[in-house]
């Protein structure tokens, strides 16, 4: 699968077959120290105990990727663009959900990710090739990752969900509570170049700024500026992650 800088693998899956393990691409520059990255290897373990599979994460490191994204990301059942952003190389974390989106790849996209999936949607579908994010480029003719008006470090918020979005299914419920770790986000003043894409803004908090996206012709790409990986610092499964590892393990179709 190329080489990667890390590989954790959940508890029990030594005696595992490999074609039984779903492979999961933790695309970011890990460290072990950001909150996010310590939760996701639980988090993918809770929520793989209810699919029969167990998950072999691991963690690209977005320096390798411009060059090699094919060639790395190709032996993967899922990805998830992790928080922690800016990242080694936003080019490599871009190719990296360009490789999701156009291979029907099932995408998980939280905080960082989020922002950089809309990025790439922006530049490379709807055509935007001056879109780019404020927090590495702060003279951006448009920025439309910009700083957030109120920033969201260790904050809690409620999320609205659009009726008859996939996310809102996926939740059972109509608005959500989670938590944030994020002072930048996706600006509002641009939302309407979205609107008839294949981009939908299926999230929002109380004023009405994006926080979650999906795309409708994907089996499964959602985006959240939230980090529903914190779940499990609480020992709880969350049914965005669960979706997400069922998601891949339908690929495989091998899992019940």
């Amino acid at each position: 699968m190329g080489s990667l800088a890390m590989t954790w693998t959940q508890p029990n899956a030594a005696s595992v077959l490999v074609s039984q393990l779903i492979h999961v691409a933790l695309v970011g520059d890990h460290d072990p120290t950001v909150t996010a990255h310590a939760a996701i290897p639980k988090v993918l373990a809770i929520a793989a105990s209810a699919t029969g599979c167990l998950v072999q994460g691991e963690w690209v490191a977005t320096r390798i990727l411009p060059e090699r994204t094919k060639s790395v990301l190709s032996g993967f059942d899922a990805l998830w663009c992790v928080p922690a952003s800016p990242y080694e190389s936003m080019a490599g974390a871009l190719e990296a959900i360009r490789f999701a989106r156009e291979t029907k790849l099932p995408f998980l996209g939280t905080c960082g990710g989020y922002q950089h999936a809309v990025l790439e949607y922006t530049r490379n579908v709807l055509g935007y090739a001056e879109a780019d994010n404020a927090e590495v480029n702060p003279d951006a003719e448009m920025a439309l990752i910009g700083p957030l008006s109120c920033a969201l470090v260790e904050k809690i918020g409620t999320i609205e969900f659009i009726e008859n979005s996939y996310i809102r299914g996926l939740y059972g419920n109509a608005a959500v509570t989670e938590s944030y770790h994020c002072s930048y986000g996706v600006g509002p003043q641009y939302l309407s170049i979205f609107e008839g894409s294949d981009l939908l803004v299926s999230g929002i908090d109380s004023q009405g700024e994006p926080r979650a996206v999906e795309l409708k012709s994907h089996p499964f790409f959602i985006g959240t500026a939230y980090q529903p990986e914190r779940s499990a610092l609480r020992g709880e499964r969350h049914p965005l992650i669960s979706a997400f590892v069922q998601a891949a393990a339908g690929r495989l179709a091998l899992c019940a």
